[in-house]
């Protein structure tokens, strides 16, 4: 089974304002409610790929039960921990005014509701796979994916972390299968700024000497880069497409080429499965569907 774990999920309202007039009472003209968060992301876009998956994570109050609601109208099985404290997040997202986006804080997560969860985790077994994605509440420590991951060490799990900073670099001894940080947040790891696709490789080389397996770089309209378990390099520009809905893009990149190697084990597979996911997504208002995704894939060299 595959495993998706979201810390900190929410409900997306994303809201076009148009004009929008600072200081004044400003009227929707369209709106649109999703189940946000990075791994609810990767599970959506693994469910509609074909694959059967489990989303696991923390809810709490009201926003918790609509969650729980559009998660399983979406087909996906959720079992999250629910917590006593505090509301799921509500994160506004402003379509029109240059991503402008104000993210809720979420619940508190107590030691006992964080080791609920721990435990779910420490029940994967050799054939299941773990995603971990997105950040974590503040009540939560920093150490927390490297401890799941200390967990998991000694068992034949495929684990993916999408993180960033201390979360990600914290996960490289235990030799994630592969980690996906967009080229910002490779660069910020490093003190660099990156680019080009070029200009990406020898960092994410960097980031298989410090354990990672497989680097997943995405570069939004630069494309992306693969260097894989082999030390073969994938490179490609982005697709061509109209940009509709960045939000997800980069998710969908992460359960499209989990979903390209589960088919194959074929990491250009992977790869390109990767890259039509994370742009069919981008080209779409909604997270990618399994035609938009071939549609894309058709088009890559």
């Amino acid at each position: 089974m595959i495993y998706t774990v979201t810390f900190n999920p929410s409900i997306d309202y994303i809201v076009t304002v148009d004009p929008f007039e600072l200081g004044m009472t400003n009227r929707t003209s369209q709106e649109l409610m999703l189940p946000g968060g990075k791994g609810i992301n990767v599970s959506q876009v693994l469910q509609n790929l074909g694959f059967e998956n489990t989303a696991l994570g923390f809810l709490a109050g009201f926003v918790g039960d609509e969650l729980q609601r559009l998660i399983t109208q979406y087909g996906i099985n959720a079992d999250f921990v629910r917590t006593e404290e505090g509301i799921s997040r509500i994160n506004v997202k402003v379509k029109n005014i240059d991503g402008t986006e104000i993210n809720g804080m979420g619940p508190v997560i107590s030691k006992e509701k964080l080791e609920e969860l721990k435990n779910q985790i420490r029940s994967l077994g050799s054939g299941d796979a773990l995603i971990l994605a997105g950040s974590i509440p503040q009540s939560i420590p920093d150490s927390i994916y490297s401890e799941l991951m200390e967990d998991l060490a000694k068992k034949d799990v495929l684990t993916i972390v999408d993180a960033t900073k201390d979360l990600l670099v914290n996960v490289l001894p235990y030799k994630p299968f592969m980690v996906k940080p967009n080229n910002h947040e490779l660069g910020e790891l490093f003190g660099v700024e990156l680019k080009t696709r070029e200009e990406v490789v020898p960092y994410a080389k960097k980031l298989q000497e410090m354990g990672a397996v497989n680097v997943l770089i995405s570069m939004a309209g630069e494309g992306a880069v693969l260097v894989d378990a082999n030390g073969e390099v994938h490179m490609s520009e982005a697709p061509k497409g109209k940009l509709v809905n960045a939000v997800g893009a980069g998710d969908s990149m992460v359960a499209g080429f989990l979903a390209g190697w589960l088919e194959k084990n074929d990491y250009e597979h992977a790869f390109k499965m990767g890259l039509a996911s994370g742009s069919a997504s981008a080209f779409s208002e909604n997270l990618a569907t399994r035609a938009e995704v071939e549609a894309v894939y058709r088009t890559l060299q």
